[in-house]
């Protein structure tokens, strides 16, 4: 199993360029297969749930290459509607594919999703949306079997604004009979991403980064270029290692308008923020000072994804901090290990409160989910001593190789296979 080893107190400096967003490039491949065409996918980051997704299109008959930075996609020798368990299991994006194979193929066979265990992320939402399109689902022995004649558009209104449920039922509708809307649907940069990607095919889409999404069916689409987003939870990352290792760094290909909540918070710690065109530099303050409350909410809110990220910066703040998680139930589990560290945080069901201690201290912990774990990589630099992390292979669901990106900031990282 391989893991990190950190010898902490390091500062970081330069500058580092922020990839593609996984949340965008994960339902983007798996609307690669709507159009039955060619499709070119720029900006990928190279990452473990990428790979997954690439290995399912293979698996049901497209062909898939790279070519440097690109992704290309051509669908149009798709042969099957099962998508193989062992792969879905490994990764909830996989979901997505609900959508895209219903437009094009008007059944799928799929099993429930895998994926980091933060707590429960049903799917009742994505089914309620298909359903009121005319999907006939029959949920048996872990599977989902959908089927339909004619998708209709329909009225969708959203009970949670749910990013995953927003982007299936665009993904279904595209090709749909008639006009679909959806209403409350979520509002993050990643759901306008796919909105470009569609529209760049030839579907008639509007709305997306608001609450109301209208989508007008059309009968075919194009094969597309597309280039994806830069992911504001890595750049998110970067910026909270730079404020615990008191560090200046400049972060680069970044749209600071998708950040604008992780920014107010890191200025509320006391950072200085320059922003200017794609760049993002940042000045730490010699002391963190605490937040009073740091509530994690829906887009444009503080995102669930930074929250773990910034409870080790909290740690090391002077005074005391609140952290209450809205979005997911069991996503605390980060705190145990932090805690191994020397950080002084109490958890109430949804709600720690993390007092803050002069300096952390290296340990062995262990990465539990995705963004819990990146936050031990961030507290392993800021941490006196040594700190190895194991189970990496979460962190690696998300981050193009995150130790290189630290080391070529200055950090001593290096991963152990």
């Amino acid at each position: 199993m391989s893991k990190y080893l950190i010898n902490g107190g390091n500062k970081l400096s330069g500058k580092i360029g922020i990839s593609g967003a996984k949340n965008s490039v994960l339902p983007i491949l798996a609307a690669s297969i709507i159009n039955g065409k060619e499709n070119i996918i720029i900006g990928y980051p190279n990452l473990r749930d990428v790979e997954t997704m690439i290995e399912i299109l293979l698996s049901i008959g497209c062909k898939v290459k790279r070519d440097s930075d690109c992704i290309i996609v051509n669908s149009e020798s798709l042969n099957t509607c099962e998508i193989p368990e062992h792969l879905v299991r490994e990764m909830r994006s996989s979901i997505f594919l609900m959508g895209p194979m219903l437009g094009r193929c008007k059944k799928i066979k799929i099993s429930y999703p895998g994926g980091c265990e933060i707590g429960p992320r049903p799917i009742d939402l994505h089914l309620k949306g298909l359903k009121e399109m005319g999907v006939n689902i029959i949920e048996a022995h872990g599977f989902l079997e959908c089927s339909v004649e004619k998708l209709k558009g329909a009225e969708i209104h959203l009970d949670y604004p749910s990013v995953g449920a927003t982007e299936n039922i665009m993904m279904a509708a595209v090709l749909a009979e008639g006009k679909t809307v959806i209403r409350n649907a979520a509002k993050e940069p990643e759901i306008l991403d796919l909105q470009d990607f569609l529209t760049g095919m030839g579907a008639k889409i509007e709305g997306a980064g608001t609450s109301i999404i209208q989508i007008e069916g059309v009968k075919s689409l194009n094969g597309v270029q597309h280039k994806i987003i830069p992911d504001r939870i890595v750049a998110g990352t970067i910026l909270t290692a730079a404020a615990i290792t008191k560090s200046e760094i400049m972060v680069e290909n970044v749209i600071a308008d998708h950040l604008v909540s992780t920014i107010a918070k890191l200025k509320e710690v006391g950072c200085q923020l320059n922003i200017k065109n794609n760049q993002i530099k940042i000045k730490p303050p010699k002391v963190i000072k605490s937040v009073e409350i740091l509530r994690t909410l829906p887009y444009p809110g503080f995102p669930t994804d930074m929250q773990a990220q910034f409870m080790a910066l909290l740690s090391t703040a002077n005074g005391t901090s609140i952290v209450t998680e809205t979005i997911f139930e069991n996503r605390f589990k980060h705190t145990e290990e932090l805690v191994r560290m020397g950080a002084k945080i109490k958890v109430d069901g949804r709600v720690a409160v993390i007092k803050g201690v002069k300096k952390l201290t290296g340990a062995n912990v262990s990465a539990n989910d995705l963004r819990g774990g990146a936050a031990l990589v961030l507290a392993g630099l800021a941490a006196e001593g040594t700190t190895i992390v194991d189970n990496i292979h979460h962190i690696e669901r998300g981050y193009d190789n995150l130790d290189i990106m630290f080391k070529n900031l200055g950090a001593d990282i290096k991963r152990i296979d």
